[in-house]
C-alpha cells in the first residue's frame, strides 16, 4: 500500500455533490463510512446524495417504493444535522429516483419524495445508460434504448418543472445527443450531466480512446450550448471508463490520476465555464480506483491554475447553487 498523501489546499471549502449510501452484502457505505472519508483531510462542508436503488420500500405500490430511499437518506441527513458526526452536513441535498415514463402519473411519486425529503429533496435521476454491446452493462434502472426521447418519459419529465425539481442525466457518451435534445426541448428545467458525460473505454470502445474522446468532445460542445445544463466533474474512476486502475494491486497516486483525468475535466471547464462545473466524488463507486483523499488531491492538481474565484465555483459554489443549499 502507498503511504497516505499530504492533503493539498486543506482549507479549500468543498461541497461534494455526488455520493451514494448503501448496505449490500459485502459492501457497506453508510454514515460512518461517509464521515470517515469526508473527514480524511479535505474540508468537506456538505454533500448531496444521489439515488442508487438503496432501501426501497419492500411493499406498497411499485411506483412509490423508491420513496423509501429518500426516507432513509433524510434520516441520515438528520443524524448529520445533529452535529453528532461533526461539522460536515451530509445529504444536505437529496436526488431520488422516479419512473418518469409514468407520464403525468408521476406527480404522486414526486409529491411523496418531497414530503419524505424534509425540505432537502432537490431532483430526480432516471438513468438512461444503454449500449448495444453486451460488454457494457446498462444502467441500474435497466432503461430501454432511447429512453430520453420517448414520449412517455418526456411527459413525466415535463412534470419536474411544476415541482421546481432538477433532472440528473446519467448515460454513456454515444447518447450525449439524446441529452442535448432533452435539454433543448425543456429549457426551463435544470439538467445536471453526471460523470463528464460517461466516456466509455471498455468493450467495443477499448483501445479507441483518441477516437472516443474526439466524438465525446464534439457532442459535449453541442450540449454546452444549452444554458440550463451544468456538468459534474468526476466518475472517471469507474472501471467502465477503461483506465484499468481498479486492476492494480497498488492504486495510483493523485499525480497519475490527474494526468489521466485532466483532458476530460479541462475540456468540460473549457466548454461550460467554471460557473457550470462542479467536482464530485462519486463515492463509493470511484473507490475502485483511489481513496477519497487521493481523489480530491487529483482534482486540486487539475485545478491548480484556476483563480481563487474559479476554485470556489468548481469545488463548492456551483454545487450549492445547483442544489439550493445556500440556507444549510
Amino acid at each position: 500500500m502507498r503511504e497516505p498523501e499530504e492533503i493539498l489546499e486543506p482549507d479549500l471549502p468543498i461541497c461534494d455533490p455526488h455520493h451514494h449510501l448503501w448496505d449490500h452484502p459485502g459492501s457497506r457505505y453508510l454514515i460512518e463510512e461517509l464521515v470517515a472519508d469526508t473527514g480524511s483531510g479535505h474540508r468537506i462542508e456538505s454533500t448531496v446524495f444521489v439515488e442508487c436503488m438503496a432501501f426501497y420500500r419492500a411493499d406498497g405500490p411499485e411506483a412509490l417504493r423508491p420513496v423509501g430511499e429518500t426516507e432513509f437518506v433524510n434520516g441520515v441527513a438528520a443524524m448529520s444535522a445533529s452535529g453528532r458526526y461533526g461539522a460536515m452536513r451530509a445529504c444536505a441535498g437529496i436526488v431520488g429516483y422516479a419512473d418518469l415514463t409514468l407520464g403525468a402519473g408521476v406527480d404522486g411519486v414526486l409529491e411523496a419524495h418531497l414530503r419524505a425529503g424534509g425540505g432537502r429533496f432537490r431532483g430526480i435521476r432516471h438513468a438512461g445508460g444503454w449500449d448495444e454491446s453486451e460488454a457494457v452493462r446498462d444502467s441500474h434502472t435497466n432503461p430501454p434504448k432511447g429512453l430520453y426521447g420517448s414520449a412517455a418519459f418526456r411527459e413525466g419529465y415535463a412534470r419536474l418543472a411544476a415541482y421546481g425539481l432538477s433532472f440528473e442525466a446519467w448515460q454513456y457518451h454515444p447518447q450525449l445527443p439524446e441529452v442535448t435534445a432533452l435539454a433543448r426541448a425543456f429549457p426551463d428545467i435544470p439538467l445536471v450531466l453526471d460523470h463528464v458525460g460517461g466516456p466509455l473505454g471498455i468493450g467495443p470502445y477499448e483501445g479507441r480512446r483518441t477516437e472516443v474522446f474526439a466524438q465525446w468532445k464534439a457532442d459535449l460542445a453541442d450540449l454546452a450550448a444549452c444554458p440550463n445544463v451544468v456538468v459534474k466533474l468526476g466518475g472517471l474512476g469507474m472501471p467502465i471508463c477503461g483506465f484499468g486502475f481498479h486492476k492494480r494491486e497498488i492504486l495510483p497516486d493523485s499525480v497519475e490520476l490527474a494526468e489521466a483525468w485532466r483532458p476530460y475535466i479541462e475540456t468540460c471547464i473549457e466548454l461550460f465555464g467554471a460557473e457550470r462545473c462542479m467536482f464530485e466524488s462519486n463515492f463509493p463507486v470511484d473507490r475502485a480506483s483511489c481513496d477519497y483523499a487521493t481523489l480530491w488531491n487529483a482534482f486540486k492538481r487539475i485545478a491548480a491554475g484556476a483563480s481563487p474565484a474559479e476554485k470556489a465555483l468548481l469545488f463548492r459554489d456551483v454545487a450549492r447553487r445547483t442544489y439550493r443549499l445556500e440556507g444549510e
